[in-house]
């Protein structure tokens, strides 16, 4: 009787690991692979701007630089946000909140990029850089907050899949071992198995933290029933500074510099935002936060001081053991913590989930396709979606990257142009694709993508001054490790390609009880 119910909890557990998987699939393989990137998106930012060459200089004096950039060119707006340059990013981003103008469409103000030494606009072509990658994961290029929904959906299928996943494996410890080649669907299911196994502990924090960030914007309904206004629920929750309206008195801005460094002295760490209210009004704030790099808690504490003299103000209440858990969580999805070492091991973990999503999908249509048999109009198009997906995106990616080198640098709405042939590139790939018999159009796939990735290093040489060999040359580190993952993944796509064409019809394998059976 035990044995009986155990083995029924299994097959279900397997028909909703598979369908979970199967419903969420691709967008998941996006989400993966995207978000895979973004551990690297200001690297990736740095290589799309060959132009700029940054002059390291200290924190105080880019928060300087900036507030005298916006002094004049927004001197009476309402706030200014200001994302100081730090070991990773060279560069200083600002945004204004404007006050209203009844007589103009209500919209935000770009972002302005500065040189931190000098404070003038970078002198580089524009462009999103790592940071569309990053958006992407989590936002599926869908307007607010409907990409957010989407991806937290699947979020929440994924970890269903996984705990559905972890109840159905009778072997886990074995399947860790276990990867059979050339054996057909037995093959994927190991692949499946192993790329799941492997990193499992990863695959169930990145996607628990994932839904743990937004948790807020999935279920609003206990702040909407408690408090007036959002802000009044940070306010309680997270110690955000108190908000004072303008009084309507100028009064100039104290120099900014002896603020940053008298926080990074109470921090004990460096200072990553500085976002100054009601400038120079006699009621203007400035409040500094710490960089996210300095601990685990993705939240880092905030000072806040009176923009008209420099006095402290107030600083971030000690939090709660659920509010900084929750910091924490966010800290682990972010990984901005991490080291070299440690954002390289994410990263490697974070495409054994692409790996595991995709092999999964893989799976689903190699156990259902029968020797001989036409394909049912479902498994047809379970199969054109892996292809259009898992063999299309890498493609749409290089050649998001490949127009950053192609597009002139000072064209009109460049950065848009970038991101536009990312996913017409994606789409005309998966539409010519369903005109090649499957098995050819996964070899093709893979090599187009190969060749796309491969000739991202050629185009950096013919077009920048910053190619491979003379990144060598001159010990520009980031520039030739760069394109030499460029070419690593070109190797990889090759090798994709070279078993795909040399890979035989799958085998039908018998199901038994001491395996992992997936619906």
């Amino acid at each position: 009787m035990t044995s009986a119910v155990g083995t029924t909890l299994r097959q279900s557990m397997a028909w909703i690991h598979g369908w979970l998987g199967l419903l969420a699939g691709w967008i998941l393989f996006a989400m993966f692979l995207t978000g895979t990137a973004s551990y690297f998106r200001p690297e990736i930012t740095q290589w799309m701007q060959p132009e700029f060459h940054a002059t390291p200089v200290s924190t105080a004096h880019a928060a300087q630089t900036a507030v005298t950039h916006l002094q004049r060119v927004g001197a009476d707006d309402i706030q200014w946000y200001i994302y100081l340059p730090d070991a990773r990013t060279t560069v200083t981003r600002i945004f204004e909140q404007r006050k209203p103008d009844p007589k103009a469409a209500k919209r935000r103000a770009p972002e302005i990029v500065l040189d931190p030494a000098a404070g003038d606009d970078v002198h580089a072509r524009e462009t999103r850089g790592g940071e569309h990658f990053y958006r992407f994961h989590f936002q599926l290029q869908l307007p607010h907050p409907w990409g957010r929904w989407l991806a937290g959906l699947c979020a929440m299928f994924m970890l269903g899949a996984i705990v559905s996943g972890v109840i159905t494996h009778k072997r886990i410890f074995a399947d860790f071992f276990t990867l059979r080649w050339n054996k057909g669907q037995r093959s994927w299911l190991d692949a499946h198995n192993v790329s799941a196994v492997l990193a499992l502990p990863y695959h169930a924090m990145i996607t628990y933290t994932g839904l743990i960030t937004l948790v807020a914007m999935y279920m609003p309904w206990p702040v909407v029933a408690n408090y007036a206004k959002p802000a009044d629920f940070a306010q309680a929750a997270f110690g955000t500074p108190t908000e004072r309206d303008a009084t309507g008195t100028p009064a100039p801005l104290v120099a900014i510099g002896p603020l940053v460094a008298d926080a990074e002295r109470r921090f004990g760490a460096s200072v990553a935002t500085v976002v100054v209210r009601n400038p120079n009004d006699a009621a203007s704030t400035v409040t500094l936060y710490r960089h996210s790099s300095a601990s685990l808690n993705g939240r880092g504490p905030s000072v806040t001081y009176a923009g008209s003299d420099g006095r402290f103000l107030e600083g971030a209440a000690d939090v709660g053991p659920a509010l900084a858990t929750a910091g924490v969580m966010l800290g682990l999805h972010v990984a901005q913590f991490a080291g070299p070492a440690l954002r390289w091991a994410y990263f490697v973990l974070g495409l054994t989930g692409a790996a595991m999503v995709g092999t999964g999908l893989l799976l689903w249509t190699a156990k259902r396709r029968k020797p001989g048999a036409t394909p049912f109009l479902g498994l047809k198009l379970v199969e054109r979606l892996n292809i259009g997906v898992i063999a299309g995106l890498p493609i749409g990616m290089a050649a998001y990257l490949l127009a950053n080198r192609v597009i002139p640098a000072h064209a009109t709405n460049r950065a848009d142009a970038e991101v536009a042939t990312m996913f017409w590139v994606w789409g005309g790939v998966a539409v010519l694709q369903l005109l090649r018999p499957a098995r050819r159009a996964w070899t093709e796939g893979f090599a187009i993508g190969a060749l796309a990735f491969a000739a991202i290093p050629v185009a950096d040489t013919l077009t920048t001054s910053r190619g491979l060999p003379g990144s060598v040359l001159s010990g520009d580190t980031l520039f030739a490790a760069f394109d030499v993952a460029m070419l690593a993944v070109a190797a990889l796509l090759a090798l994709g390609a070279w078993r795909s064409a040399r890979s035989k019809p799958a085998a039908k394998i018998r199901k038994t009880l001491s395996e992992t059976v997936h619906a």
